[in-house]
């Protein structure tokens, strides 16, 4: 791969369009006509690509948006209809597939930026709350309601929880509640809203593969994956082996040679 051309490569699939840029990727769910809603071939695409790139060294970032007015409506109506006839092997096998996809969004090494364009429902409220940082246009709209269609939510609870807090998932888990972008950022399913919403998020790419090392970003990511099932004493340890390694790094020996000689230090 070429990294330094303003666009490496440009990759269209039928559900999921790939761009590479020098030190980042776009992944943009590509069904507009269809809101974008996931089925089984989008759900296999995410987690392929995701997977991949997690483990690609001249990636700082993963992008995540949508192609037309809406992010992602959920699941796919299609794949809705099926479910009436399908059999406990087949649901479960359909069930696994989605799971494995927001498991390797989770493990994913690289920050995400959701790049939330329009309405997040269901499992697209999902792929949302996985993102590191989120930035939503005014008019989104943000739900998990799949229990106002006799659907449990069972997948994605255990990422909202980390993400907002028990009560906070409550309440958007059990009532199937659809809210406002300025609501969903207020709880802190969101990181911003704006109507200036190219210019955010060309902002967070901006810091993510020029302002912030690396290396860093990987490691706090992984221990911010870690330390939630931890006590305090095996955070506090594992903190210190984190903190110890950490500065023999050459991004920390970088940072700190810059930070005291006055100087912007260069990630290259």
């Amino acid at each position: 791969i070429i990294r330094h051309n303003l666009i490496i490569k440009n990759l269209i699939m039928s559900v999921l369009s790939v761009s590479e840029h020098p030190h980042y990727v776009e992944l943009k769910l590509n069904r507009p006509d269809k809101r974008n809603a996931l089925n089984t071939e989008l759900v296999d695409a995410l987690t392929q690509s995701f997977e991949e790139y997690s483990n690609c060294d001249w990636v700082r970032l993963i992008v995540l948006t949508g192609e037309g007015d809406a992010f992602s409506a959920g699941a796919d109506l299609e794949s809705l209809k099926r479910l009436q006839s399908a059999t406990l092997e087949e649901n479960t096998r359909d069930s696994a597939q989605l799971a494995r996809m927001f498991d390797v969004i989770y493990s994913c090494n690289k920050p995400i930026l959701g790049a939330i364009n329009g309405h997040a429902l269901a499992g697209g409220c999902g792929l949302a709350s996985m993102c590191d940082v989120t930035v939503s246009v005014p008019q989104a709209k943000f739900g998990y309601t799949e229990t106002r269609i006799g659907f449990v939510p069972a997948i994605v609870s255990k990422f909202l929880l980390e993400k907002i807090g028990e009560s906070r998932a409550r309440m958007l888990l059990l009532s199937g509640s659809v809210i406002s972008a300025e609501e969903a950022c207020r709880i802190g399913l969101v990181t911003e809203v704006s109507d200036q919403f190219d210019d955010r998020c060309a902002y967070w790419i901006d810091l993510f593969t020029k302002q912030v090392s690396p290396e860093a970003v990987h490691r706090t990511k992984r221990l911010l994956r870690e330390i939630p099932d931890m006590s305090v004493t095996e955070c506090l340890d594992r903190a210190v082996v984190e903190n110890a390694t950490a500065r023999m790094t050459d991004d920390c020996k970088k940072g700190i040679t810059a930070f005291l000689n006055k100087e912007k230090v260069v990630w290259d």
